[in-house]
């Protein structure tokens, strides 16, 4: 007998009136610029979110994280292994070509591509099979407990129009390759991109034949979005009324932003943590050789017992983070408040840690961080390298816009690295499987840089994707976290907290994924 997930009648995703008002521009900015416009290149907050305003998925969240219907008006569970999706029908891309099953089958595929970045969202897809125009049925290798959840970030993109300019696989970033689909874009989105100038400004514009136009929850019509990489600019901008929003307001101007726009705050999904090399043989850029000291756990714990979280949490953040010893955030799903508790600062631990390690006069290390991507990032950055440096561990910092960071540690091209992730499945095994299982094909290890690997770990993990009773699932969520934790596998330092900053007369849904949905934006 066939178990429906959701049934849903073939109606748009929202049943709400349009805004009343005339035609809107929404000017923003935040301090790093859209990386590419490549929908299943970069994993990465800002570049989901731009790319969403173009790009389509099948499901999407509505205001409480709940899933609604985008270009699939239902879905079914035709047997544990097999999901049947009914596409909307009359739907079109920008270019005026039709929606249709081949379209989402391709776009499975590209997401799978080795050059992909969005890999975790089609973790467990074996085979995306047309049944006809307007109906696709994705099967999985085994049940899989969050595959719903794993779309509403997934674009669909034509095929056509891919195999027409040479783009059937996706940009790889990380070796700077150039492709059409990185500036260019025809998806079937409330927005359509007017102009792209890197680094300068990103132009879209209301897509006047979207399908969804008639119950568009907003006003904005144009979107200019500026990077900003300077603190004191982005907040001038906000209050002598250049700007209309900005993403991430500095902690240092929230107090006076109070008091002449509006500030949303809310804590993120995203944990902020440290990531270590321990794979190779020998470090690199470290004055260790031949060996690397990052593969002894002892050296590991002293580096996380180095680092004073509450002083950050008061000098950087101004109290904007929640501190955590867990590599997930609360709202996501296996998080444990007990496996969240920090190990304490202890510098003369650390010391004693490192001495038994056989290191009683420390060590030289880099760290890599962005300077443009979490909130103080560089700030953190250089608070920790000064407290590694106080316990023996001297450290270099090397802070660099996330558009070269990102490819520096997807080359693995580092002994240590900042980095945040975010969980849009609102489930452990996204960062499990990403950030903590041994690298192997797919997601597994997709973003495990510094080659954290436990077999025990790696089992655990692999039951977890297919555990269907949610129980024993949790169970395995949380032993498997707890190992991680115990092996010191990262450093974690805290969850965000994300305040918005906008003009009095913005009207936005502030969200734990820190995406702006411009599309619900009311501007009066």
């Amino acid at each position: 007998m066939r178990r429906s997930l959701l049934t849903a009648a073939v109606v748009v995703c929202f049943a709400v009136a349009p805004a009343i008002g005339h035609a809107k521009t929404l000017k923003w900015a935040s301090q790093g610029d859209i990386m590419t416009l490549d929908p299943h290149s970069q994993n990465e907050g800002l570049n989901i979110a731009a790319n969403l305003y173009v790009y389509e998925p099948l499901l999407r969240y509505d205001e409480n994280f709940k899933l609604v219907p985008s270009l699939a008006v239902s879905w079914e569970q035709v047997n544990p292994e097999t999901v049947r999706f009914k596409l909307r029908p009359n739907v079109k891309f920008h270019d005026g070509t039709p929606f249709t099953a081949e379209d989402v089958q391709f776009s499975f595929a590209r997401a799978a591509a080795p050059s992909s970045q969005y890999k975790s969202y089609v973790s467990g897809v074996k085979e995306v099979k047309v049944i006809d125009p307007l109906t696709v049925e994705v099967i999985t290798d085994g049940p899989n407990p969050v595959l719903l959840r794993q779309l509403p970030v997934l674009g669909m993109m034509s095929k056509a129009w891919s195999e027409k300019n040479g783009v059937t696989m996706p940009q790889n970033f990380k070796d700077k390759e150039e492709t059409h689909s990185a500036r260019n874009t025809n998806g079937t989105g409330p927005y359509i991109l007017k102009t792209r100038e890197v680094d300068v400004k990103t132009v879209y514009v209301e897509n006047p034949n979207w399908w969804n136009k008639d119950n568009k929850k907003g006003n904005v019509t144009e979107i200019i979005y500026t990077p900003i990489k300077q603190n004191a600019t982005r907040t001038a901008a906000l209050l002598s009324g250049e700007l209309d929003f900005v993403l991430d307001p500095p902690a240092q101007d929230l107090d006076r932003l109070r008091q002449q726009v509006k500030v949303l705050d809310g804590n993120e999904y995203r944990t902020i943590f440290i990531g270590m090399d321990q794979e190779r043989p020998e470090l690199l850029y470290s004055s260790v050789k031949g060996k690397n000291p990052l593969k002894d756990q002892r050296v590991r714990q002293a580096m996380y017992q180095a680092i004073d979280i509450n002083a950050i949490k008061k000098a950087v953040m101004r109290g904007n983070s929640i501190p955590t010893g867990l590599m997930v955030a609360p709202q996501v799903n296996g998080y444990s408040e007990e496996i969240a508790q920090r190990m304490p600062h202890d510098p003369e631990k650390s010391k004693a840690l490192l001495n038994a390690a056989g290191y009683p006069d420390g060590f030289e290390i880099t760290l890599d961080c962005p300077n443009n991507r979490y909130i103080n990032d560089e700030a953190i950055c250089q608070a920790i390298a000064a407290m590694w440096t106080k316990v023996g561990i001297k450290t270099k910092l090397t802070t660099m816009p996330r558009a070269n960071f990102f490819p520096k540690i997807q080359k693995r091209d580092t002994s240590a690295y900042m980095l945040g992730w975010g969980v849009p499945t609102f489930d452990a095994l996204y960062s499990l499987q990403a950030l903590i299982r041994t690298k192997g094909t797919g997601a597994d290890g997709s973003w495990n840089h510094g080659g954290y690997s436990n077999p025990q770990v790696d089992a655990l993990i692999d039951k977890i994707k297919v555990e269907t009773d949610q129980d024993k699932r949790t169970a395995m969520i949380q032993e498997a976290l707890k190992l991680h934790a115990a092996d010191v596998g990262h450093i974690p330092l805290h969850d965000q907290i994300i305040p918005w900053a906008m003009k009095k007369n913005v009207n936005a849904l502030h969200r734990a994924d820190n995406r702006l949905v411009v599309d619900w934006v009311v501007i009066d």
